[in-house]
Parts: C-alpha cells; sequence; structure tokens
C-alpha cells in the first residue's frame, strides 16, 4: 500500500496538488462526475484512493455523487467531491441536505465561464454566490479561495478540517487558473500536518442524542455502524434526530446551524493582508486576480501611493467587520472579480461609505498589474 502523504518537492498542476492534498487530510471516498476543468481531481483520486485503502467511485451524475458523500460521511469516512459550475448547480439539493443532517464533507469547485455550459476550459470567478445561496432556506457554509498550487493542498486540508470541526459542508473555490497552472509544490511529512477529526460521543449508546449541541454548538458525531442507534433526516428534527414541525423546533435548530457558524467566524476567516495597515486604497481580490493585485500595490508604493492587498483566503464567512474597521481609514476601495459583480456587493455593504471602484472580467484572462495600478492611480486623484 502506497503512502498517503507523497512528502517531497513537486512540480505540479493545482488539481493535482488538490487530491493529494484530500488524501494527506485523510480523504478516503472520493465520488464525482466528469466535469472541466476539476476533471484531473477525480483522475488523480481514482489512482491513489485504491493504494491507500480508499474507494473512487463515478456516479451516473453530480446528483448522486453529492448523495454518496453524504452516505460516506456518516459511514464515517472523510468524503469529498469535485467538479465545476453546472455540477455544482445539480449538487445543492444534496448540499442542502448535508448542511441539514450536519455531514462532514469537502465540495472542491473549479470555476469555469457561465452561465450554463459557458466556456468550459476559460475561468471565471462566477460561482462565488452559488456556493454560497445555491441551497435553498437559511444556512450557512464555508468556503476557501485558493491563489496558488500550494494553496490548492493546503486549503483542500483545511476544508477537511473545518468541515469535519464544525460538522459543515465545505468548499474550496479554485478558478481555473488555479486548477490547472503548474507551479512547485512542498508537501510535508505526515507529522507537521495538522488533521482535526470530528468529535465522538463521549456517551454510551442508550443516552446519545445525536444533534445535541455539543462545543461551539456542534453535536458530537457518531456515525453507523459504532453501535449508536439514531435517525437521521433532512426534515425539521429534534436533538434525537425525529421529525419535529413545531415552529419552536424549526427556530430553534436553523439558528443552531447557522450560529455554529457565525459565532465561530473570527476563528474561521484567513485573510492575507499586504501593506493593510497605513492604507488609503486597498484592493480586494481573492483567486488569481489576487496574484496581479500583488505587483500593482507593490507598484503603487514605489511610486508614493499608500495602496495595500486585501487578499480574501476565506469568502465565507465573509470578513465584514474586518472590512468595516478598515473602511475607517480608506480613501477608496478597488474589488477584482473575474465576473460581472458578485464579490462587490459584499464589499460595498461593508465599507459604506467608502467609495468603491469594480473592476470585472468576463473573458478567459485575470486582471493585468498594470491594470489595476491605473485603477489606483484614478483613485489616489
Amino acid at each position: 500500500m502506497s503512502r498517503a502523504v507523497l512528502s517531497g518537492v513537486y512540480f505540479a498542476e493545482g488539481d493535482w496538488a488538490c487530491a493529494e492534498g484530500a488524501i494527506a487530510a485523510g480523504c478516503r471516498f472520493f465520488a464525482g462526475y466528469p466535469i472541466t476543468p476539476a476533471t484531473e481531481i477525480a483522475e488523480r483520486m481514482s489512482l491513489r484512493l485504491p493504494k491507500v485503502g480508499g474507494a473512487c467511485v463515478q456516479f451516473e451524475d453530480e446528483l448522486g455523487s453529492m448523495a454518496a458523500v453524504i452516505g460516506a460521511s456518516y459511514a464515517g469516512v472523510k468524503a469529498m467531491t469535485a467538479t465545476s459550475g453546472p455540477g455544482l448547480s445539480l449538487m445543492q439539493e444534496n448540499i442542502g441536505l448535508a448542511v441539514m443532517t450536519e455531514a462532514p464533507c469537502v465540495i472542491v469547485d473549479v470555476m469555469r465561464g457561465s452561465p450554463s455550459t459557458g466556456q468550459p476550459t476559460k475561468a471565471a470567478q462566477g460561482d462565488l454566490m452559488q456556493c454560497r445561496w445555491g441551497s435553498h432556506g437559511d444556512y450557512e457554509i464555508i468556503a476557501l479561495v485558493p491563489a496558488s498550487v500550494q494553496e490548492m493542498f493546503d486549503l483542500t486540508i483545511e476544508a477537511f478540517n473545518l468541515s469535519e470541526e464544525y460538522r459543515v459542508p465545505t468548499m474550496v473555490m479554485a478558478d481555473e487558473i488555479i486548477g490547472h497552472v503548474r507551479e512547485r509544490l512542498v508537501i510535508p511529512g505526515s507529522d507537521d500536518i495538522r488533521i482535526v477529526n470530528r468529535k465522538k460521543p463521549d456517551t454510551p449508546p442508550g443516552g446519545y442524542l445525536p444533534f445535541q449541541p455539543g462545543e461551539n454548538l456542534v453535536p458530537p458525531m457518531a456515525c453507523f455502524g459504532e453501535g449508536y442507534h439514531f435517525h437521521a433526516t433532512g426534515l425539521t428534527h429534534d436533538e434525537r434526530g425525529y421529525p419535529d414541525m413545531s415552529k419552536e423546533t424549526q427556530e430553534k435548530l436553523v439558528r443552531r446551524l447557522c450560529d455554529k457558524i457565525r459565532r465561530n467566524a473570527d476563528k474561521i476567516i484567513k485573510l492575507e493582508k499586504l501593506f493593510v495597515d497605513d492604507a488609503e486604497i486597498l484592493v480586494v481580490a481573492l483567486g488569481s486576480p489576487a496574484r496581479s493585485a500583488v505587483s500593482a500595490v507593490a507598484s503603487a508604493r514605489s511610486e508614493g501611493i499608500k495602496a495595500g492587498l486585501l487578499r480574501l483566503v476565506t469568502i465565507w464567512p465573509f470578513p465584514t467587520k474586518i472590512l468595516e474597521e478598515l473602511s475607517k481609514q480608506l480613501r477608496s476601495v478597488i474589488v477584482l472579480e473575474m465576473n460581472y459583480g458578485q464579490l462587490v456587493r459584499e464589499v460595498e455593504r461593508a465599507v459604506k461609505p467608502t467609495p468603491v471602484l469594480f473592476l470585472p472580467k468576463l473573458g478567459e484572462d485575470p486582471h493585468r498589474p498594470e491594470e489595476v495600478l491605473s485603477a489606483i492611480r484614478r483613485c489616489k486623484g
């Protein structure tokens, strides 16, 4: 049996790094359906998982894939799927089921040009709102956005850790460029990788309430086959897991499903800050566009412009409080997105009344550093 962690230095593409990150995190089940530009993740998982005692299954579609991931999670296995925009649309109902049953799992979305079939081989960031609001009802999820091959590895591990800690579907939202670019990747030894596993109940089977909140409002999770008899349903349910349609149970359950993320947002949110402390003009970006912003902000500083970069590593939960605080020192904010306006609405809401300049990109190309620098100069006036 091959090693689960292939420690070493590689020249690898992002999708390959994502698969290796999943296996290093303990993922032993992958269910998916081929779709560009995420297919390389499934291909790598199909090669590696059988060698480390896991299973990779190609399902008839994305609906079945997501359903199987939930079942595997409840069987006690760390599970993942990978897709792109059209497939993510098909997964949404079962993502809602994973939220309601609190099934820890990871969904990787390698974003491409949309809507509909769109540009299957081109990059975009058009699924940012879909990953947050695609399913129905009130709920919270966690979503991370890598900006390099290294982060495809690192953040896939982090996604598994967060999903296990908070019993919530967690997404890795990479644009096609990050999924397919090849860069240096360092995979550390297994002893240097932080792994989080779901908390198990410390009560005997007879006294176990599967949805009784524990630390951080997260219930300890027994899995099928461990001697605990319990019920799990997508219906509104009480702490025993049995359906209860009362308004009191609905409010109590939905509030907890949301609050276990909202109340822990400060611990979940990860950001990268560059020249932010004294910035008067702030660039907000994520994924591929953030790479161009680094160069643009450095060039602006060389011209004496107090520009800074806030790169969102975590997009959901959104860092509203951090942006609100930063806005007190800012003259203007520039938002970069490879779509026609999703992230910008959240930024505007957080920094109001600070002026916001929106720089969208709707084709395959990310923002060029000179385009970002030109926008910074315009904001300086």
